[in-house]
């Protein structure tokens, strides 16, 4: 078996990093797969730096107006030849192997959709490497973004997520919803009798963020997600998505209880909490200016993502608003 693959890259501006995505793409040690690149009406030209490419490549150029990055991967899966579609960010990286190992996995890996981790490079700055300890901590995500033996059932995600294009077509690719539109189509295709995989061997290199108010924004934007996705796929809730916002409470409860009450036991627990995540981080990297800034990056995720959920979760649940009604911008406009 030899199953052919198409990588699927939508893009809005960032034309140093569609450059960086290529350039690690055609060092592949397999180079049989295709790229299709969809401009999702970008306001910079992002033709030469693919035209740079055309010789290394089996590449396609799209430009489309903007609709958001679901559609623009609906509209590059269209175009695509490949038995596999293979999402990736434009602000990631992959490693030479990428491609030599997904082929590997898909046939060794019974499996209609896949994903694999994200991590930091050596090259990223000290604030990307924060950030990502955040987003794959343990003491965070519970390591769900970048462990095998952390999941049991394997949401992929879009900035590293596979799907077999018959059934990508099966569901109707991605939904309407902007954000959160990927753990939406891993739990369509749940609900379809598709099966999910996490592949530990095909890692991305991921830049995310580059400062703490684009990533407090970000995370808030997946709080306020999630319960629109429980509701939209009620056999799939856990407690455990509401930890952030357990996490937010408590901590102004704690301070309460301070001021109050005289007692400082609730606050005592969360500086054991940043106490374990500073010398954890300090474990993982090695640097401690990276340790204390993952202690703020965990924070403000724990915060920012508990606050959107709470936010989410009452007009949806207590003021009975649709969710296109109390956030339009989480949909793309059709």
């Amino acid at each position: 078996m030899n199953p052919s693959i198409s990588i699927i890259i939508a893009i809005f501006n960032r034309k140093d990093e569609l450059f960086e995505l290529l350039n690690s793409l055609a060092f592949q040690t397999d180079k049989d797969f295709e790229v299709i690149v969809v401009d999702d009406g970008s306001l910079i030209a992002l033709l030469p730096t693919v035209e740079l490419f055309e010789n290394r490549l089996n590449i396609q150029f799209f430009r489309k107006d903007n609709s958001g990055p679901g559609l623009s991967r609906n509209y590059g899966a269209r175009r695509a030849k490949g038995e596999w579609l293979v999402f990736v960010d434009s602000d990631v990286i992959v490693e030479k192997d990428y491609i030599k190992n997904i082929r590997k996995n898909i046939v060794e890996i019974p499996c209609d959709a896949f994903g694999g981790a994200d991590k930091a490079h050596k090259g990223f700055n000290l604030m990307q490497k924060a950030i990502s300890y955040s987003m794959t901590s343990v003491f965070t995500t519970g390591g769900i973004r970048g462990n095998k033996s952390a999941v049991t059932k394997f949401q992929p995600r879009s900035f590293n997520m596979g799907v077999r294009k018959s059934a990508f077509e099966d569901v109707g690719g991605f939904s309407e919803m902007r954000i959160g539109e990927d753990p939406d189509l891993s739990m369509t295709l749940w609900e379809k009798g598709y099966k999910t995989a996490f592949f530990d061997d095909i890692g991305v290199y991921h830049k995310r963020r580059t400062d703490f108010g684009k990533f407090s924004k970000q995370v808030s934007q997946f709080g306020i997600a999630r319960p629109i996705l429980n509701q939209r796929h009620p056999n799939y809730v856990k407690i455990t998505f509401a930890f952030p916002s357990l996490f937010l409470i408590g901590y102004v409860l704690g301070f309460i209880e301070y001021f109050f009450l005289g007692n400082g036991f609730i606050l005592a627990m969360y500086g054991v909490y940043t106490f374990l995540v500073f010398f954890h981080a300090l474990w993982k990297t090695r640097n401690i200016s990276i340790a204390g800034m993952a202690v703020i990056a965990t924070y403000i995720q724990m915060f920012s993502y508990g606050y959107g959920f709470l936010k989410s979760w009452f007009l949806l649940n207590i003021f009975r608003m649709k969710p296109e009604e109390a956030f339009p911008e989480h949909f793309h406009k059709q």
